[in-house]
């Protein structure tokens, strides 16, 4: 007990600050996060670099994997694109062992210290997550103290000797290390402890480096599971991760492994820390640099690993979102506003069909009208789930807004496709009435409701690019299309008095004309929240 309680506990504050130094960079990071995952195209090297620069700010390569299969499950990255990031995640995740290699534990209270002591002061969330990060970074390199304290008896325990000698049997070496980090979900945490161990003096670089290796293995048991339940191209995509970090290992234990470990003596002779560092990195970074140029190959020995034809992306759910982007929320944040704007498309296109079931007497179209309506509820339901559960997450002050914001922003637009709904009833009373309508209430209707179309368009496209001109524009338009509700509500009126139009035609588009100037109410309350996010 005396030394499982200090290794666990150690163990256990190493994740924490692990975990809650991600978090501040996430934070810190915020919208930069997001946009690096938007610059992915099907060049390789950019998805290494971008894999690697996410997987450095959220200190994890198995929450990047995962979040990779989430993006590949969505259908929004394909599986050219996931192997560059899941092979710059691998590069990204030695940032974490080359930090630890510093050594820099007596520094560690004051890191904790000064990190509490800005976060009470500090009103500024910036300032904040600066805090969190300084908190983190200090909890890890205590955590790793007490694990290497805890370790330290066992230098002189004869049982603990003769263990380690058989784990210079490499094969051993590797099942030791895949089983660990399978074991505590985190290649950093255990390559963490075997940096503790032999900062004690436990084991040498000839033993660490096949349980090294089995680290490396380990850590796509993570994505593996993560996979379940998930389409044959996120299957694909966490066998590809297996693949490379295997064939990755077959290649070292074989060929590379006596150079490589000769070059990490000669650069580090007296750290074995830095030479479980260095090995770690140099195993991902030449591992990169041998397997990209055949990374077509890894794709199709996945896809024979996991046949079948890939299953169509549901047109009628959730296109961009993925619970697993959630283990990164500024980008999950991203993905939504997506989702959102692509439930107002449907919206739009709804509000078109409408006016053309009107104008046309087309039946067809009021009924493809209440058809989508259906679909236009459900997004709503499932955006709003989805924003509840983002909620939760480690988000900014600023990023906790943008989640109510968009709360918001969806039920407008759910409202919006309510209006369609009603103008297509309309235009199919109209038509089973078969209702007349005079020439001058026809270019009434279609002036108000292309200028209806016209702002919420705007509102789209406002939210999509925080377009702050443009959202000040749409308030302007929205007290013209009030002016033009009154004065074509006034004409028609005068219509009736003058016999030359139906009582029954009269409501009709009166009702019309009410709905059209709704659908502008909400297109400039969307416009608002946007100008109070800034």
């Amino acid at each position: 007990m005396d030394i499982a309680l200090p290794v666990l506990g150690g163990l256990g504050l190493f994740l924490y600050g692990m975990n809650l130094m991600g978090t501040g960079l996430q934070k810190a990071a915020g919208e930069r996060l997001k946009r690096l995952i938007e610059i992915l195209t099907n060049n390789k090297l950019m998805g290494v670099i971008v894999g690697a620069l996410v997987t450095m700010v959220i200190q994890s390569s198995s929450a990047t994997t995962v979040m990779v299969i989430g993006f590949v499950n969505a259908g929004l990255m394909t599986l050219h694109q996931a192997v560059g990031v899941i092979f710059g995640a691998n590069i990204g995740t030695t940032v974490t062992a080359q930090l630890i290699a510093f050594n820099l534990t007596d520094l560690a209270p004051l890191a904790v210290a000064a990190g509490v002591a800005i976060w009470l002061v500090a009103s500024n969330k910036k300032t904040k997550n600066v805090a969190e990060i300084l908190i983190g970074f200090g909890i890890l390199f205590i955590g790793m103290d007490m694990m290497g304290g805890g370790l330290k008896p066992l230098a002189d325990n004869p049982v603990f000797s003769n263990i380690m000698i058989r784990l210079e049997d490499p094969f051993l070496g590797i099942l030791v290390g895949l089983g660990l980090t399978t074991l505590i979900q985190s290649s950093s945490a255990s390559i963490g402890l075997l940096q503790a161990l032999a900062s004690q003096g436990l084991i040498n670089i000839n033993i660490a480096f096949p349980i090294l290796f089995g680290d490396n293995i380990g850590t796509t048991t993570t994505a593996m599971i993560s996979s379940i339940g998930a389409n044959k191209t996120a299957k694909r995509a966490a066998v590809l991760h297996f693949l490379f970090n295997l064939i990755g290992t077959i290649i070292f234990m074989t060929i590379l492994r006596n150079p490589i470990e000769a070059i990490v003596l000669k650069i580090s002779p007296n750290d074995i820390q830095r030479q479980i560092a260095n090995a770690h990195t140099l195993f991902n970074l030449i591992n990169v640099i041998i397997q990209l140029p055949f990374s077509n190959l890894l794709v199709k020995a996945a896809i024979k690993i996991v046949p079948g034809d890939v299953e169509e992306v549901d047109e009628v759910g959730l296109r961009f979102l993925d619970l697993r982007i959630m283990e990164t929320p500024s980008i999950a944040l991203g993905q939504v506003t997506k989702e959102v704007v692509r439930m107002g498309q449907i919206v739009a296109d709804n509000l078109t069909t409408a006016a053309k079931g009107f104008v046309e007497k087309d039946e067809k179209s009021t009924q493809e009208v209440f058809s989508q309506e259906k679909i236009i509820n459900r997004l709503e339901s499932d955006i709003v789930q989805y924003l509840v559960e983002l909620s939760d997450a480690p988000l900014t002050k600023a990023q906790h807004a943008q989640v109510n914001m968009l709360i918001n922003v969806v039920n407008d637009i759910e409202r919006v496709g309510d209006h369609a709904d009603n103008i297509a009833e309309l235009a199919q009373t109209a038509i089973e009435d078969d209702l007349e309508f005079s020439e001058e209430a026809i270019e009434e209707f279609n002036y108000i409701s292309s200028r209806s179309l016209e702002i919420f368009n705007m509102a789209l496209e406002c939210l999509e690019n925080n377009d702050l001109d443009k959202a000040r524009e749409i308030l302007k338009l929205e007290e013209e299309i009030d002016e033009l509700e009154e004065k074509y509500r006034q004409t028609h009126i005068d219509r009736l008095n003058k016999h030359l139009c139906l009582p029954t035609s009269g409501a009709v588009f009166l009702d019309l004309l009410s709905n059209y100037e709704r659908v502008s109410d909400h297109s400039s309350n969307i416009a608002l929240y946007i100008l109070d996010q800034f």
